[in-house]
């Protein structure tokens, strides 16, 4: 898979591959959230579209179908990392890992120096991926915060050598 495998940066075009990725990925957990935060996991295009003026969006692609996604959004303090999702298919083949390159690579790139993102609970193997990238646990968020389900944040801070080791990823 990996042979045919790229990321590059998505078009409006890729609203509809996004927006299905997001829902593959999330669906298997739909029990876990209530249905106001499976909403908010699982935008519609049209949302997806309008997030083009918040920040770039990344699609992983392999043999022309997208497998993977994820966005960023320009904070003051970090560059916030949302949305990232992988077809429960192509999950353990190394595109988020991929996915989380190219983050590391366009925030070092653009002068940022962390990189945040929220995560539930419920998502173990998500959670296990960060870790693995260097993401540390930032603060436990009560389920009162997120449409009734408890999560966490979580961060990494970059440093100089990131940039050439975002490149390699």
């Amino acid at each position: 898979m990996d042979g045919g495998l790229h990321i590059r940066l998505a078009t409006a075009e890729d609203t509809p591959g996004i927006s299905e990725v997001l829902f593959a990925a999330f669906s298997p957990f739909r029990e876990e959230y209530t249905s106001e935060a499976f909403e908010a996991v699982t935008p519609k295009p049209d949302e997806i579209r309008g997030r083009f003026d918040e920040g770039p969006i990344w699609v992983g692609v392999d043999e022309g179908k997208i497998v993977g996604t994820v966005s960023v959004v320009p904070e003051p303090e970090w560059l916030y990392i949302r949305s990232m999702a992988v077809s429960p298919w192509a999950q353990g083949l190394g595109i988020g890992g991929k996915l989380l390159g190219v983050i590391e690579l366009y925030a070092v790139e653009n002068g940022f120096d962390r990189l945040y993102l929220y995560t539930t609970n419920v998502l173990a193997g998500a959670i296990r991926l960060y870790e693995r990238h260097g993401f540390t646990l930032d603060r436990y968020t009560p389920p009162e915060e997120w449409f009734g389900v408890a999560g966490q944040g979580m961060d990494k801070k970059l440093e100089r050598n990131d940039k050439q080791n975002a490149a390699r990823s």
